[in-house]
């Protein structure tokens, strides 16, 4: 069992944090939170995937243009001062950005600006230590980050354009044409570069203060990846691409109960036999690089490692696809020769069929339960109500696009629903305490781990949801507000973790009650 002792942990994106400059990053209040984390008897932090995002995706940090790369809005300004990159009157501003919400336009623009400053101030110092620690970054991450840099800079170069539209030559990684624009971009691409570093360094910084605390990041990896990206742009080969390519084939999932057309993602499938020729090796450094940031790694969409929906790139909807097996197994085995356990859950939500659940099994990967699925009619036999649960899995009271467990009491739930929870937890529920009653069933289940959205554990509504599946505006930006999650609310929890056995128990009053 990868998870080692019965615990609990919280879900909140690094972009929610709160900061000065529009949006959550890794600087002083990421380290704050690890600090309550552990005050409140946590032993994990969930986040979503640190790729970066883009405005025309929605800023989704699961439609990225690199499976490697970090997002830089995720880079802290204070710590570039601290670092000597910057001054503090650099970071002095007119503007004014809201607490509660990202504004993607302006943190970009801001941030931007205050990035490219600390680039030139780097290139002229040439401060030897971090100068050093810049070029041995370049040479441990060269396998992804040199296409990453001239992507990303051809990508400015041609106006924002994507890959397809670009100039034959480029398009096709002519080497000539490439060297001979790389000369003309040379700034750009080092900068980019400079820009992964930075992310990097954070990360790295903030993953060691956290685990000597006793903190586990939990970290996100999606299946598939955006078609204008680094990934699809150097490997064309091991996607399903025509000749001037453009897919042949996108993702989906097929109709169901909440979707008489099914879902059309749009990002491309994978050529499979092209990757096992090169025994998959895009996708074991990929999973490995994903281990390397996070003790424990979630595989999104997970039940595509067996099968996976693929649609004709001509259709507009997701209904005349078709299941595709894929090489899951082989890759687990893989992954498995290396890490044994394997430090992988399954997102295993929605419609899941038994070579699937057989898949899980073999690897002896743990799966998700989701207490906001629990209590509707099948409440006997639903596999999310706490009497079905397993020890080998992750209980969670809602995940990241799911509303707050208030809001679902107040905008979602059915009288039924509501009846069939209140007899369950056999509590007279309303609005204000709903969100309790559900955090005590899920740190009181026998699954293993526990992971509790930050907005349940501060009793929120439907308008701090972080995301809306099948809506493209308003989604990522709730932000915690500075102090929001205070020492009333880290004293309660951590009185709930221990009760449920899932903390040490020393500190809690508990015992003195």
């Amino acid at each position: 069992m990868i998870i080692p002792k019965r615990s609990s942990g919280l879900l909140l994106h690094i972009t929610s944090l709160p900061s000065r400059f529009g949006i959550g990053d890794l600087g002083p209040e990421a380290y704050n939170f690890c600090d309550l984390l552990v005050e409140a008897g946590q032993r994990y932090w969930q986040i979503l995937p640190l790729n970066p995002t883009e405005h025309e995706y929605g800023n989704s940090p699961y439609s990225s243009h690199s499976a490697f790369a970090g997002n830089p809005l995720l880079i802290s300004p204070e710590l570039l001062v601290k670092d000597g990159l910057l001054h503090d009157k650099d970071l002095e501003t007119d503007k004014t950005f809201s607490e509660n919400r990202v504004d993607y336009k302006a943190v970009v623009k801001y941030k931007v600006t205050l990035l490219k400053k600390s680039y030139h101030f780097f290139k002229s110092e040439l401060p030897d230590t971090i100068w050093k620690d810049f070029t041995l970054f370049q040479k441990t991450h060269r396998s992804w980050l040199d296409d990453f840099a001239r992507f990303a800079a051809y990508k400015i170069h041609f106006s924002h354009k994507s890959w397809v539209e670009w100039p034959d030559a480029i398009k096709f990684r002519e080497k000539e044409a490439m060297q001979e624009l790389d000369e003309d971009l040379d700034e750009q691409i080092e900068f980019e570069e400079y820009l992964q570093f930075l992310v990097y360094r954070q990360w790295q910084k903030l993953k060691d203060y956290a685990n000597k605390k006793g903190i586990t990041f939990l970290g996100d990896m999606p299946f598939y990846v955006s078609h204008d990206s680094a990934d699809v742009w150097a490997h064309p080969k091991y996607f399903k691409l025509d000749r001037d390519g453009k897919p042949l084939a996108v993702s989906g999932v097929p109709p169901d109960y909440f979707s008489k057309t099914g879902q059309l993602w749009g990002t491309p499938v994978f050529d499979w036999e092209a990757l096992e020729k090169h025994n998959f090796d895009w996708w074991l450094q990929r999973i490995e690089h994903n281990l390397q940031l996070f003790g424990l790694l979630r595989l999104d969409h997970f039940r595509a490692f067996s099968a996976y929906w693929e649609v004709p790139a001509d259709e507009k909807t997701a209904i005349n696809g078709k299941w595709v097996k894929s090489p899951g197994m082989e890759i687990l085995k893989l992954i498995k020769e290396k890490h044994h356990p394997m430090p992988i859950i399954a997102e295993d939500l929605g419609e899941i069929d038994q070579p699937v659940r057989d898949l899980m099994h073999k690897f002896d990967l743990p799966g998700m339960l989701v207490l906001l699925f629990a209590f509707g009619d099948d409440i006997s036999t639903n596999p999310y109500a706490p009497h079905n649960h397993t020890v080998n899995s992750i209980v969670y009271t809602g995940t990241h696009d799911n509303t707050t467990t208030r809001g679902w009491y107040e905008k979602v739930a059915s009288k039924e629903d509501k009846h069939r929870l209140s007899e369950y937890s056999n509590h007279k529920l309303n609005a204000n305490n709903v969100a309790d009653v559900m955090m005590h069933l899920a740190l009181g289940s026998v699954a293993q781990l526990a992971i509790l959205p930050v907005q349940d554990v501060l009793r929120l509504g439907a308008d701090a949801v972080m995301n809306i599946p099948s809506t493209s505006k308003g989604n990522w930006e709730w932000r915690l507000q500075k102090n929001q999650f205070g020492q009333q609310q880290i004293k309660h929890l951590y009185e709930m973790t221990a009760l449920y056995g899932r903390c040490d128990p020393e500190k809690t009053s508990i015992n003195n009650l």
